[in-house]
């Protein structure tokens, strides 16, 4: 057999495809057309339905070089199916970059004719030259487009200039002057128009969209067939609501997609400065542009209509559409010379140089009268914002075990109607039943099992969540996930901002003086300290600047700079004009007050303001804060000095490696230790004086590796991030209701475990082990060293006090075994030798592992990502500046930052505190046990209405069109809408709810209230006919007596109906025992405590429920003629009511019973006992009392009787845990070095 091609697509990439080649079958074709005519149309809705048979079903499979038609299949764990149709186009060239013959392009300036293919592999595409055009394959999916390329044989994805792998280098040699208008106009043809096009769908196709919706259809088929019976009220009734939420979710997908239209197209047009060689400049519309052109950045800023690297100038730009960070950020231009000019250039290594789409310019700074100029390097979706925009356009599907079970349930619900189908069918044969009644009533069956309001009912219960999580300022673009909230059993949180207050205060500084540290100061601004080095670095070695007279930047230069009492002045745009080479910004000290004896002492004055302008410092050129490198650099001038000089300052243990060994105290771990782990933020500064000769030309062309070593240490500075209030109480909190926390940080190691500490994520008994790890070094495998950080005195339960040395040799191993309660901490450069060369260990150390330290932003996504793999169901909570990819990965990700980039969280609060998550938890199990709730109540209505009609069916009758009605529309919607309004329980608790309706506790809850209601139908069926008025019921009996005159208006009643069999003693006694059955299981499945507040203080439930009871009591105790007649119900003996209310007395007390004491005692408390969090570790438990010993003795006889005896946990998280406990080597014990080597890595002894 002939093995099938397929290929990938986006490889590595998170939307990676398979992707499969078909051409169009013209037998197969009109099978499907004849299939079609003779389904009525239901074949051609189930291929739209499912896209792969739809393309296997009309189509042959062929190569992905002839294709029409693609099948495409996501390589995640959703595997969803796409189509995409592949177009054909003309250009003179097979790809934007290559070199094409075209008539104009002869002279262009700076080589464009042939420059955009000198930096491409010359493998892969080489230098062409088409004298006619070729024909190019390509398909949109997404929003993107794919070309067929015939080197590789497969589609790829054109992004932009980063696919010419194209150097630093050579952006300003080859790729600075711009493109002419014909090479504009052929790349064009590749990458489209660059706008991000959001188009809004016209109400016509999200209509067609939504109504072939499967529940639609089968709605559809549900009104047909209750029309062809005459069932009109119920059809209409269910028609309307059907509209009413058709209308609905047409609305709010409307809106949505307006919004984000508008969110978009604010600024996707605009008009923008073009050049054309080195000195044409002409005006031009952005959705003109294309990678490889080269615009001017206006002086008054402009918002980026692309992705856009700087070549010429600095920018400071307003990054927060898409990190959150409201800090204005200076973008400087591309390295020409040096090391870094070599490199390949990376919009992701290079982004302190590059512009993104979307993000405000608010400023330029340009010398001698240079403009500022960008090359654009990414277009429309391609770019960094488009990426956003698709991802909220094309959201993966939520992956929730709920919804999974639903359609299980549904299909178990199915399954039962198949068995009523035949046994309907069966039955009407039996009697002789025409055919057309046959059909119609075998149908009718169906509906019934499946519920027409199901999903408005499991809606219900989310909507009202979301507006509750309104009141408390939670705000929410993803409702679905406000179900998986209930589900986290572990929150990550960002430190900076989230956990401790956004701002830092100085707490003081440390200078170092011929390599010894001084004592520390608490003012950097005192007299005696002005001409100090330590001070100057302090006042220049930032990226402040000045916007609309106010200084601006990051907060911590911000608290830097004006602890020093400096002025910062900036030139204006015409003195940068007029000056050359250059105007520098200018940092100085304040004018200084002179004692007042020697004030009229001409000398004294003289000294002043040589004094003043010796401290004068202009700052050269900056090197931008990286958080790769944790350091920043400024080169500077001091007024009058023939020299420059290089301020450094940074990450401690980063400064101190660039600086001369002398220069460092020798006391520089201990110190910095002191103060990390009493929670300081520290940074250290450093300088270096530059050589003579160096011009201001040769600076700006040097590589930052060059200025950046043999640096002189100058000291520490010391600042405080207090722990915002609410932090401890609600981890506290959390850890209570056994939801596990982590702190995932870009800040110091030391730091981040005393912040820990001190808001009680990790508690003072605990020990901290840090994971050192080492990769790979002059044939040295990789290697982690576990260091223990603290000797704690620990207290053990039986009230014994015991020491716990650990030092090396005095390790207690038996201790060591029975206390579980340690902790792992881990940085990102050590998560990253982890990963890679000890990736059995990954999941080991996450389990355990509650801090992580100098994190990059894709490391934490990274993690997110690992705990998910361990069946973590994982919450995510930052301030949004570098959590964008964290909280879009996490089940639930909430930001506490209101900016634009809260698009990229489901959920924001607008209190920039953690409170938020214990009330979002709260909200999310009430939402889920409300969806749970009204889940098991549809389906008893379901299954209640089917054994009423299944049971009727074999007196071949059946309920009257208005008791569907009144049942339907009355009972079920009403108590459905209410029974979701129960607000959440005021606290959390340490259990969870079920993340699963096919659960041990959800389905015998099920299965039970289904016993009873069919045990408590047949008893009441049965036993209506062993009475003594019993007799086939015609409109003349009288079984009750009913008075003469309203005899012949039933009877004109019935006729009508007569050929029906509606009114009937058996009828009426289902009809009345079915609609209390109904109120007693909502009654009973509204469950209260411990997720929800209780029932009774739902009160539209439990008005709702009070007037239905009242009203059904009363109609049946004292019928009233006009209601009896409506209802299609005949009079029946007042003994048969009394016998009917004992029945249903009975059958609520039945029901209650089962549920309390079967559900809610024996499975959940017993026998289901692991849906309590297993995030803390075992403890040896405390001697029993006779209660405790009664309970797990009848626990361990329920286990056995429910075969879940030493059955293991489903979860991998559980499973590790367990399997960790009776791991001997596990912790690894203090300085205990594991190497990697195959096929395992093995721990030796302590050093």
């Amino acid at each position: 057999m002939k093995i099938r091609e397929v290929k990938i697509i986006n490889q590595g990439l998170e939307d990676e495809m398979e992707v499969w080649g078909y051409r169009p079958c013209l037998w197969k074709m009109i099978l499907v057309g004849v299939g079609s005519v003779c389904s009525g149309g239901l074949l051609l809705l189930l291929l739209y339905w499912l896209p792969e048979w739809g393309v296997k079903g009309t189509c042959t499979h062929t190569s992905l070089r002839d294709a029409h038609t693609l099948l495409l299949r996501t390589t995640d764990e959703f595997k969803q199916w796409f189509r995409a149709k592949v177009h054909v186009m003309f250009a003179p060239g097979k790809t934007p970059f290559d070199s094409v013959d075209l008539q104009s392009m002869a002279h262009l300036p700076n080589g464009d004719g042939d420059h955009s293919v000198g930096a491409v592999d010359d493998e892969h595409h080489g230098k062409f030259a088409y004298s006619e055009p070729v024909q190019i394959h390509y398909f949109t999916h997404h929003s993107t487009k794919y070309y067929w390329n015939d080197v590789i044989h497969n589609f790829e994805l054109y992004k932009g200039l980063e696919d010419v792998k194209v150097s630093c280098e050579n952006v300003h040699s080859d790729h600075s002057a711009g493109l002419s208008k014909t090479l504009e106009d052929y790349r064009r043809l590749f990458f489209g128009e660059n706008e991000i096009a959001v188009r809004v769908p016209s109400l016509f196709k999200l209509l067609i969209k939504e109504v072939l919706n499967p529940f639609y259809i089968f709605q559809l088929f549900s009104v047909i067939l209750w029309s062809a019976e005459d069932y009109y009220y119920y059809a209409t009734a269910i028609v309307f609501m059907s509209v009413i939420s058709i209308a609905t979710s047409l609305y709010t997908i409307k809106k949505q997609y307006v919004m984000l239209h508008d969110m978009v197209a604010a600024h996707s047009v605009v008009r923008v400065s073009v050049c054309r060689g080195d000195k044409d400049v002409e005006q031009a519309m952005s959705t003109e542009l294309v990678p490889g052109d080269v615009i001017v950045i206006p002086g008054n800023g402009m918002i980026m209509p692309c992705d856009a690297v700087l070549v010429h100038g600095t920018c400071i730009v307003n990054e927060s559409m898409l990190t959150g960070e409201s800090v204005p950020v200076t973008k400087t231009s591309l390295p020409s010379s040096g090391e870094e000019a070599a490199m390949i250039y990376n919009m992701e290594e290079h982004k302190r140089h590059t512009l993104f789409c979307g993000t405000h310019v608010i400023q330029t700074r340009f010398y001698a009268g240079e403009l500022v100029k960008a090359v654009v390097v990414r277009t429309g979706f391609s770019t960094e914002k488009g990426q956003l925009v698709r991802s909220i356009l094309y959201p993966k599907p939520t992956d929730f075990k709920l919804y999974r079970d639903a359609y299980l349930f549904l299909l178990c619900l199915v399954g039962v109607a198949g068995i009523g189908f035949i046994y309907t069918i069966v039955l009407s044969i039996m009697n002789k039943v025409p055919a057309h009644t046959i059909i119609i009533e075998s149908l009718d069956i169906i509906t019934i099992t499946v519920p027409p309001a199901l999903p408005a009912a499991m809606t219900a219960g989310i909507v009202y969540a979301q507006r509750r999580l309104k009141q408390v300022g939670i705000f929410c673009i993803s409702p679905q996930r406000i179900n998986m909230c209930g589900q986290l059993n572990l929150v990550c949180f960002d430190k900076t901002g989230t956990l401790t207050e956004d701002g830092l205060d100085l707490w003081g500084i440390q200078r170092a003086e011929d390599g010894s540290f001084s004592p520390p100061e608490s003012e950097a601004a005192k007299e005696s300290l002005v001409n100090t080095t330590f001070v100057a670095c302090m006042a220049a070695c930032h990226s402040l600047t000045k916007i609309e007279g106010e200084l601006s930047g990051d907060p911590l230069d911000l608290k830097m700079f004006s602890a020093t009492g400096w002025i910062l002045e900036e030139p204006t745009e015409e003195e940068t004009a007029l000056h050359n080479p250059i105007m520098p910004t200018v940092v100085r000290p304040p004018k200084q007050v002179v004692p007042e004896a020697n004030q009229n002492n001409p000398l004294t004055q003289n000294l002043e303001l040589s004094e003043l302008s010796s401290c004068e410092i202009g700052i050269v050129r900056q090197f931008p804060f990286s958080s790769a490198l944790q350091r920043m650099s400024v080169v500077v001038r001091r007024l009058g000095e023939k020299h420059m000089d290089a301020y450094l300052k940074g990450a401690p243990e980063i400064v101190a490696s660039l600086c001369k060994q002398h220069t460092v105290p020798q006391s520089f771990t201990e110190t910095l230790e002191t103060y990390t782990r009493q929670g300081f933020r520290v940074i250290a500064l450093a300088y270096r004086q530059l050589e003579s000769k160096l011009s201001w030309h040769k600076v700006q062309s040097l590589g930052r590796d060059l200025i950046e070593t043999n640096m002189e240490f100058l000291g520490l500075i010391i600042m405080q991030n207090k722990i915002k209030e609410e932090t401890a109480g609600v981890l506290r909190d959390l850890r209570q209701a056994n939801i596990r926390t982590l702190m995932v940080t870009g800040d110091n190691m030391l730091t981040a475990i005393s912040v820990a500490r001190d808001c009680g994520m990790i508690r003072p008994h605990e020990k901290v082990i840090i994971a050192d790890a080492v990769p790979p070094k002059d044939f040295h495998p990789a290697s982690i060293t576990w260091h223990y950080t603290e000797n704690p005195v620990q207290t053990v339960k039986d009230a014994q006090t015991v020491e716990i040395s650990l030092e090396e040799g005095l390790y207690d191993e038996q201790l060591a075994q029975q206390d579980q309660s340690y902790h792992f901490a881990v940085s990102g450069r050590d998560f990253a030798v982890i990963t890679e060369h000890f990736p059995q260990l990954v999941q080991k150390l996450v389990l355990r592992a509650t801090v992580f330290a100098r994190m990059a932003p894709d490391q934490k996504t990274q993690l997110v990502e690992v705990l998910q793999s361990i069946d973590y169901t994982v919450g995510m909570c930052g301030d949004g500046a570098n959590d964008c990819g964290a909280l879009k990965r996490a089940h639930s990700g909430i930001s506490l930052s209101e900016l634009e980039a809260s698009v990229a969280s489901p959920f924001t609060s607008s209190t920039s505190n953690i409170s938020c998550v214990p009330n979002l938890i709260r909200e999310g199990r009430a939402a889920l046990i409300t969806s749970f709730c009204v889940f098991k109540f549809m389906a008893l209505y379901s299954i209640i209405q089917y054994l009423s009609v299944t049971l009727l069916y074999s007196i071949l009758s059946n309920l009257g069109d208005f008791q569907f009605l009144f049942i339907d529309l009355t009972i079920i919607l009403i108590v459905a809408f209410t029974m979701s309004l129960n607000p959440a329980w005021k606290e959390l608790v340490c259990q969870r709810p079920p993340s699963s309706l096919i659960s041990g506790p959800l389905l015998c809850s099920v299965l039970t209230q289904i016993l009873t209601c069919m045990v408590f139908q047949v008893l009441a069926f049965l036993l209506v006919r062993q009475q003594s008025w019993y007799e086939t019921w015609t409109p003349l009996s009288d079984a009750c007596n009913v008075s003469s005159y309203s005899l012949p208006h039933r009877l004109n009643v019935t006729t009508s109906h007569d050929h029906k069999n509606i009114r009937n003693y058996e009828n009426t006694t289902l009809f009345y025992v079915s609609s209390f059955q109904y109120l007693v299981v909502a009654i009973v499945f509204s469950k209260g405590k411990p997720f929800r507040q209780p029932s009774y203080k739902n009160w539209p439930f439990m008005l709702s429920s009070v007037s239905l009871y009242s009203f059904l009591f009363f109609i049946m105790l004292y019928p009233i003629p006009a209601i009896d007649s409506f209802l299609e119900i005949v009079c029946v003996p007042h003994d048969w009511r009394i016998t009917l209310v004992i029945i249903i007395i009975m059958n609520a007390a039945v029901s209650f019973v089962l549920e309390i004491l079967i559900v809610d005692i024996i499975l959940w408390k017993l026998v289901f006992r692991d849906n309590r969090g297993v995030n803390q570790p075992v403890k040896s438990p405390p001697a029993d009392t006779p209660q405790m010993a009664n309970d797990r003795w009848g626990s361990a006889c329920l286990s056995w009787l429910f075969c879940r005896k030493n059955k293991p946990p489903r979860v991998l998280y559980k499973l590790l845990a367990l399997e960790l406990q009776d791991d001997a080597e596990w912790p690894p014990r203090p300085s205990a070095v594991t190497y990697a080597s195959a096929p395992q890595s093995h721990i030796s002894a302590p050093l």
